[in-house]
């Protein structure tokens, strides 16, 4: 017996899937060619449908679905056009509703922008648009019943004399129904009959009109006269009409022979038309469905997870994950009747069935699908309607063609193998059926009722058993599926709920054997573990999902409170900024006017003005910069414990400078100190001792030739030039670096501020050029960033 794909995929229900895709599509072509569709078993092929399917459901999903709609008689009418037929009015306009489908496809693609080339290209780059026919048509034509005037110049002409000699001809008339004759007439009408203007006279006065009758009325008692003075016109008329019919038909052959010239590339056209009609009604299926593409393979491994079949509700469908073909050959089903075995059993072979078909199928991401050679299906299932209760013999004779056809790359599914029959019997041939499909290297899934196949599953390599579970405080299935436990029927718990004697059941129990009692109990420890296990892990994975919401929801707060704390330093940095320009552009306009007026003063008196002026410019803006930046001090003092004498090394609190004490004058509690080359006054309440680190303490050396030692030497680590001009600045860093140099300091920081950015630049052009510099950089946070250059000594 031949193997017959059809009749196996019947009876998985592909027909009515199949169904439910053709309602996806626009023609009705594409919708026969869908009910119609045959799973291939070409891997190369199957993986070329699913990509085109994958690559419309990307294109719907980001520019919706074409229009594509086209007639199912255009192959007919392409088919007489190429025959040289003239086409009718109805037929030319089915071929130009084509070539609008042709062209406006394919600006579609041509707008998909982004999408890059794909698979599906093919189809769009075999639509060629004729933008001249379609727009030759849509001139010509105006509907099913009418052709324009300037469809010809001939034509145009014709139907000019035909409103002329019609106009005659109403008038002739209108003054007939006007004049002396209308007594005579039923009504004052002008009419048509035959095609000929007439008027309706009363019978008994049909002798007073002359002229031609056409008609009576139904009752007898009218006639319908053409008066003798219109009868040359009406002629005219007919003669101008039989012209119109000539030159509209030329018309239309004209435009069938440019139809017929390009008939065979608009064939080709129409074929991809429908085919991407078909991918498309995949893709919007696959939408419905909540469909993926899964992993295709050819060693007969499937695994689908979290499946759902397609012809079950999405909110009443369980998802099960079920495989065969990786860790086991063979899969034995077992439970309770209605608890999901066939539904398990018609979800794998209709999965493998769709795929094979270029259909997307409802799984999670992850799952595998083996394309098969021939897939078989022994399901007498009383739960569908198309499937009637087989006998045991129907059944065997289906399933001895199947071990007649089936090899290493066959999928075989039986539900309830070898039931309807003597149990012990019927068990022995089940288990040698499956034991001769695992010898032939097919993949197998079977339901039943038998403990002796459990007992096989279970001792058997390469064999798996599977439960479906049961619960039996409400009587109802779950619809989960278990896999590595044998299911149980739970005949006993479920008599007993449902109000069974409990004498019945204990004697029912006393027929068993040890060996049942002992299986059965097994089971139940069994599943008694696994929910255990199942409860732990859904807890385990509830409590890993919490955590990781709250680290997410930690981490999002942290990285906000980072944003606002840099956002308030940038905004403070700002406005600080500002206040300072506005300080320097205020003071600079001070200075330019006290310049103006010593020019109109004593000069003596005038540069004393300016010179305290200038003073107090550079303290405002040394003052409002460091407001605006403020720099971390490096060099940290102590409040003086004794009164300090000369030699003690200080800070001056006020200017945050270093400086030796040279004098003290305890009566005025002051000391004269020397801070880099400036001797001043300073109060005993301005100075604090200087920390120093005693690690990196210098060696004083003996003084020889009347000059300071490095050690007696006390040089700042930092210079503050802001508020000087370029050529003040460059002076007083020059002699800072020679102090600094001397000393020994290996590295010190110039304050310039940020300002304008001009004394920044001169002090790093200076740097560049200054021999003891070995390099330079700008400050980071907390170090005055751009305000600051910090400097390495030679």
């Amino acid at each position: 017996m031949e193997y017959n794909i059809t009749k196996h995929a019947k009876t998985l229900e592909l027909d009515a899937v199949l169904e439910r895709l053709s309602f996806e599509a626009q023609s009705e072509a594409a919708k026969e060619t869908a009910k119609k569709l045959i799973p291939c078993n070409n891997f190369a092929e199957v993986k070329d449908n699913l990509a085109e399917t994958e690559d419309a459901y990307i294109l719907i999903s980001r520019f919706s679905a074409p229009s594509l709609y086209a007639d199912i008689s255009i192959p007919s009418v392409l088919t007489r056009s190429k025959a040289s037929a003239d086409l009718s009015i109805k037929e030319i306009l089915l071929i130009a509703d084509l070539l609008r489908i042709i062209r406006s496809a394919k600006d579609w693609r041509n707008n998909c922008s982004g999408s890059g080339d794909m698979l599906i290209d093919k189809y769009f780059e075999c639509l060629y648009p004729n933008k001249h026919l379609e727009e030759r048509i849509s001139f010509v034509i105006k509907s099913e019943e009418e052709i324009y005037d300037k469809a010809s110049q001939e034509l145009y002409n014709i139907r000019r004399k035909k409103s002329a000699c019609s106009s005659k001809v109403r008038d002739v008339l209108d003054k007939i129904i006007r004049g002396s004759t209308s007594k005579y007439l039923q009504e004052a009408i002008v009419t048509q009959r035959d095609g000929r203007y007439v008027v309706p006279v009363k019978v008994e006065h049909k002798g007073n009109v002359s002229g031609i009758v056409h008609d009576t009325s139904a009752t007898g008692s009218t006639v319908f006269i053409e008066p003798m003075s219109v009868v040359e016109a009406n002629n005219e008329m007919r003669v101008l009409e039989a012209k119109e019919r000539e030159e509209i038909a030329r018309i239309l052959a004209e435009l069938s022979a440019e139809i017929s010239d390009f008939s065979d590339t608009l064939k080709k056209s129409y074929d991809c038309v429908i085919a991407l009609d078909l991918i498309f009604a995949k893709a919007k299926y696959a939408f419905k469905i909540g469909g993926s593409i899964p992993k295709l393979n050819t060693e007969g491994r499937i695994f689908l997870k979290r499946a759902r079949h397609p012809l079950i509700g999405q909110k009443k469908a369980v998802p099960v994950t079920v495989g065969v073909g990786k860790d086991y050959d063979t899969l034995v089903i077992t439970g309770p009747n209605t608890g999901g075995k066939t539904v398990t059993l018609k979800t794998i072979g209709l999965f493998c069935l769709m795929t094979m078909c270029g259909l997307m199928i409802p799984v999670d991401d992850g799952s595998e699908i083996a394309v098969f050679d021939k897939i078989f299906a022994d399901i007498g299932d009383e739960q569908s309607i198309e499937q009637s209760l087989s006998t045991f013999s129907s059944h065997m004779v289906n399933i001895i063609n199947i071990l007649k056809q089936c090899n290493n790359k066959s999928l075989v599914l039986f539900d309830e193998l070898c039931a309807g029959t003597d149990p012990v019997e019927g068990a022995a041939i089940a288990k040698s059926i499956l034991m001769n499909l695992a010898d032939k290297g097919a993949k197998t899934v079977a339901t039943t009722h038998y403990p002796e196949l459990k007992t096989y599953a279970l001792d058997t390599y390469r064999v798996e058993n599977a439960a479906c579970e049961f619960d039996v405080e409400t009587l109802r299935p779950t619809y989960k599926l278990i896999v590595g436990i044998p299911g149980s029927s739970n005949a006993f718990a479920i008599s007993k709920k449902l109000g069974l004697g409990d004498d019945i059941i204990e004697l029912a129990k006393g027929q068993l054997t040890e060996e049942d009692i002992r299986f059965e109990r097994l089971a139940r420890e069994l599943e008694i573990e696994r929910k255990k296990a199942e409860d732990e892990r859904i807890a385990a994975t509830r409590l890993r999902s919490e955590i990781e919401e709250s680290k997410k929801r930690y981490d999002n707060l942290e990285n906000e409170l980072k944003l606002k704390q840099k956002k308030i330093v940038e905004d403070s940095r700002k406005k600080a900024n500002d206040i300072v320009n506005d300080a320097r552009n205020r003071s600079a306009s001070l200075l330019n006017e006290l310049e103006e007026m010593k020019k109109a003063f004593n000069k003596e008196n005038a540069g004393d003005s300016v010179e305290n002026a200038r003073k107090l410019y550079k303290d405002s803006i040394k003052k409002l910069e460091e407001d605006a930046d403020p720099i971390e001090n490096n060099v940290v003092g102590e409040k003086l414990k004794s009164p300090p004498k000369p030699g003690d090394v200080v800070v001056i609190s006020s200017i945050n400078r270093d400086a030796n004490i040279l004098e003290v004058d305890q009566t005025k509690k002051k000391a004269l100190v020397m801070s880099g080359s400036i001797k001043m006054w300073v109060s005993f309440d301005e100075l604090l001792m200087k920390k120093i680190n005693k690690n990196k303490d210098i060696k004083k050396t003996r003084n020889v030739t009347g000059l300071m030692s490095r050690a007696d030497r006390v040089v700042a680590g930092e210079i503050d030039l802001r508020g000087m001009a370029s050529d003040e600045a460059i002076m007083e860093l020059d002699r800072y670096i020679d102090s600094a140099v001397l000393s020994g300091i290996t590295t010190v920081s110039i304050i310039h501020g940020k300002g304008t950015g001009v004394l920044r630049k001169a002090v790093q052009v200076y740097l560049k050029g200054h021999k003891n510099i070995a390099s330079y950089r700008l400050g980071v946070f907390g170090e005055g960033e751009n305000g600051v250059t910090i400097a390495q000594i030679k």
